[in-house]
């Protein structure tokens, strides 16, 4: 699923820095979307050992006695197949059901975006408004994507490019056409811009609601450019590193395993118990794993991760939830 959302995303890049493409913000926002929700759905998924079910909408079915049953089974849809859960779902799963961190921002930016999305039909590309707001969306949500890939999977996107190419490139800002907005483009753009303005006084950081990309033109003399010099030493030993592996067989750190106790114990409690049982466990491999994290510098700083098999060690220690 992972590796399905970065094609998404790769594929939404591509569209967009084509030279003459017609559908360009709207198929854009469509794919970069769609990427997003098979990103988070990944995460949802690693945090929940990988079970199919945590993606499913449940629901209680009503019996042929006109009552509920009693247990939930997967909605499905005409083609009976189990229906999956939204994007903001999974994002609330994450956050709230195993307390994972993901600045608000971040979902500001994907609301907005979802906005252009469900708005697309309505759109006119020859509008400059929309599309340079699209664009600052976008290279925004880009960076944000990022940031989390990395953060949660590790380093397996530094083979890409992911940018989008300046308006500049393939636009004629002095002869841009303007386009009145009909109502429906109004709307998504006074809601855009209301959304920034909450944020209007925060400097750029790891994650934004909006990013806008100025380029200037300007001629260059031949000493100015900046030298580069690739070396490889065929003598060094070869490393290979599967951040993957890891991440699978320990995606909650010290936050998630928090959250998903406290959920789980009518009697949890953070204090020195809790430490001396955690600390202990620790130190088994089957539990959890300590984590550079840079794996390229080995003195930087460390950090903990756990896997979900660690609940059934504090089971004997706390009193699980009816």
């Amino acid at each position: 699923m992972l590796d399905k959302s970065i094609a998404a995303m790769l594929s939404a890049i591509e569209i967009y820095n084509k030279p003459d493409f017609k559908y360009r913000e709207e198929t854009f926002a469509i794919l970069c979307i769609n990427s997003w929700e098979l990103l988070l759905k990944a995460k949802v998924l690693n945090l929940s050992s990988n079970k199919l079910a945590s993606l499913y909408i449940m629901e209680y079915k009503v019996l042929k006695t006109g009552k509920k049953s009693n247990f939930l089974t997967p909605k499905r849809n005409r083609s009976g197949n189990q229906m999956s859960i939204s994007l903001f779902e999974a994002y609330r799963i994450i956050t709230e059901e195993y307390g994972v961190r993901i600045e608000k921002i971040v979902n500001d930016n994907l609301i907005a975006l979802t906005e252009i999305r469900d708005n697309s039909i309505h759109f006119v590309n020859d509008d400059l408004l929309l599309s340079m707001k699209v664009q600052e969306l976008g290279s925004a949500s880009l960076q944000n994507y990022l940031h989390l890939v990395s953060t949660w999977f590790g380093d397996i996107l530094t083979k890409y490019n992911f940018y989008l190419m300046p308006l500049s490139f393939f636009r004629n800002f002095d002869d841009a056409p303007g386009v009145a907005l009909n109502a429906n483009e109004k709307k998504v753009l006074d809601y855009i811009n209301k959304s920034e303005k909450a944020y209007d006084n925060d400097e750029i950081g790891d994650y934004n609601l909006t990013l806008r990309i100025d380029v200037k033109f300007q001629k260059v003399k031949s000493t100015s450019g900046l030298p580069v010099h690739v070396t490889n030493d065929i003598g060094a030993t070869a490393i290979m590193l599967s951040e993957e592996d890891m991440t699978d067989k320990y995606p909650w750190d010290y936050e998630v395993l928090n959250t998903r106790l406290a959920k789980r114990y009518s009697d949890f409690k953070m204090n020195a118990k809790y430490h001396e049982i955690r600390k202990e466990l620790e130190e088994d491999k089957r539990y959890a794993y300590e984590r550079f994290l840079n794996p390229k510098n080995i003195n930087g700083g460390k950090k903990t991760f756990y896997n979900p098999n660690i609940q059934k060690a504090f089971d004997q220690h706390y009193m699980k939830v009816v």
